[in-house]
């Protein structure tokens, strides 16, 4: 297929698709298209921004369109991605009388239920909330026979493996099913064997390879210098820039920071509700601010041609995350450049992509600290560690006798407790208590074990003064007073 011409797709849609500049197909369309209009299932594999949408856009909208009685439904991981995709379909439908729905989280439930009320033959929306939508019986998937799942390793990073099994138990009859990925981790091919039939396997460049398009760059930088080398990033360059970091609360704190010395910021994760969220995004792609600080909420949901620059300011966790944030810039055959702050507990993070992205290759690997700070394994033994304590020592043998270890400061006045340290009499003293039960009497001797107190047991006894008869108990003149008395047991030595 060299032009959308040669697809066989409605006039309308053809005409279309010539309105919004689309002419010439990518690879992975004229790859895609073709296959799919002729009724195939399809795993797909291409990297972010190479035009997938259209890829699966252009077959589902013609099956819309040549099918008055059918529907169609878009699983995407992000609520900015589906909304891109949701903009863009419905470009391509113009005026074309094609009802559809946006079911995201965030989103008035109310709205959404009202907008299903009217039966949209074009759904797209999250798994989270299509499940929630099911469990309601508000939506019905009885019609749907056009299934297109996109992103789906972000989908299973991200946990929506459960909901995605969900929704397959609600899926009856016929339909076709595309399935598309920038990566294709061995997770993937167990989603395929519920969703797909029989699949056409199309993939354009590698799976795990960066657009052609992106100049990296690593920068080799400790924690605590990471900012100020990033205000030097950022003067030395002009276009939008996209950061990535970690944590929502350290992408707030950095928008503001940035805020404070002179630039237009503005931050993007996932505590933000929707409408901020959407906010921030639109504002962006207006050029309203030039630097949007991020977490990887963003890495699959932006769609902005004007992203030139990529920063990650913090590794990702997974080295098919770095394709995805990276793959946010050069979009489109436009050229990009990522630049990435890799410190020395980074060092293995950077190594793993490296061999990601150089299958077979060797790779220069990066040093860095050990986890946890301590020196490298092979290197020179360290004198004193924590406590005192040496390298392969026994934590009690290893001191001299008398001496107590407390954060590494010896006590000479600690002196272990025996016998001979107690003083004198201890062996004696202690075997009369034994045998005393530990009472005594006023000359010191040990009073003799009753049987009330006997076994250690807590026992009442008379207190006061009492008179008693001939046969020693109380004649009821004089009214004992009781209480109480805890008798320590005694172990014998």
């Amino acid at each position: 297929m060299q032009t959308f011409n040669d697809a066989e797709i409605p006039q309308q849609l053809f005409h279309r698709l010539e309105q919004l500049g689309l002419v010439k197909p990518t690879p992975i369309q004229a790859k895609a298209i073709p296959v799919a209009l002729e009724g195939n299932d399809i795993l797909g594999s291409a990297q972010t921004g190479t035009g997938k949408t259209a890829a699966f856009g252009v077959p589902l909208i013609t099956h819309l369109l040549n099918n008055e009685k059918g529907a169609g439904l878009v699983l995407l991981p992000t609520r900015e991605l589906a909304g891109q995709v949701l903009k863009t379909l419905d470009q391509f439908i113009g005026r074309s009388n094609i009802p559809s729905a946006l079911l995201i989280g965030g989103e008035d439930m109310g709205k959404q239920i009202r907008k299903l009320r009217a039966f949209p033959r074009l759904i797209v929306g999250t798994p989270g909330r299509i499940n929630d939508h099911l469990k309601r019986g508000t939506l019905k998937l009885d019609r749907t026979d056009f299934l297109v799942l996109d992103e789906v390793d972000r989908m299973l990073d991200m946990g929506f493996g459960v909901q995605l099994d969900a929704i397959a138990k609600f899926l009856h009859g016929e339909r076709q099913t595309l399935m598309f990925s920038a990566t294709m981790p061995g997770n993937i091919q167990k989603v395929s064997a519920k969703y797909l039939t029989d699949p056409v396997r199309i993939s354009v460049g590698s799976a795990h390879a960066t657009a052609p398009n992106v100049k990296q760059e690593l920068v080799q930088i400790s924690d605590g210098d990471k900012f100020s080398r990033l205000e030097s990033e950022i003067e030395a360059r002009e276009g939008s820039i996209l950061i990535f970091i970690k944590t929502k609360y350290a992408a707030e704190k950095m928008a503001v920071k940035l805020k404070k010395l002179g630039h237009a910021a503005a931050a993007l994760h996932g505590d933000l509700r929707q409408n901020k969220r959407t906010q921030v995004t639109a504002g962006f792609r207006a050029k309203k601010f030039r630097i949007l600080v991020a977490t990887d909420v963003a890495a699959r949901g932006l769609d902005i041609p004007h992203i030139e620059h990529v920063i990650n300011h913090d590794m990702p966790q997974s080295p098919e995350d770095y394709i995805h944030r990276i793959g946010r810039t050069a979009r489109a055959g436009a050229t990009g450049e990522a630049i990435n702050f890799v410190s020395p507990s980074d060092a293995s993070k950077w190594n793993a992509i490296q061999r990601l992205l150089n299958p077979g290759q060797k790779i220069e690997k990066l040093s860095g600290a050990r986890k946890g700070g301590g020196r490298k394994s092979g290197g020179k033994k360290s004198g004193k560690s924590f406590g005192g304590k040496k390298p392969g020592g026994n934590r009690f043998n290893a001191r001299s006798e008398g001496e107590k270890s407390f954060g590494g400061k010896k006590r000479k006045s600690f002196k272990p407790r025996t016998k001979e340290g107690v003083g004198e009499g201890f062996e004696k003293n202690f075997s009369e208590a034994s045998n005393s039960n530990g009472a005594t009497g006023p000359s010191g001797k040990p009073k003799e074990r009753s049987e009330d107190n006997r076994g250690g047991k807590s026992k009442a006894r008379f207190s006061g003064k009492v008179r008693v008869g001939p046969d020693g108990k109380p004649n009821g003149k004089t009214k004992p007073r009781w209480k109480k008395s805890r008798v320590r047991k005694q172990n014998a030595a």
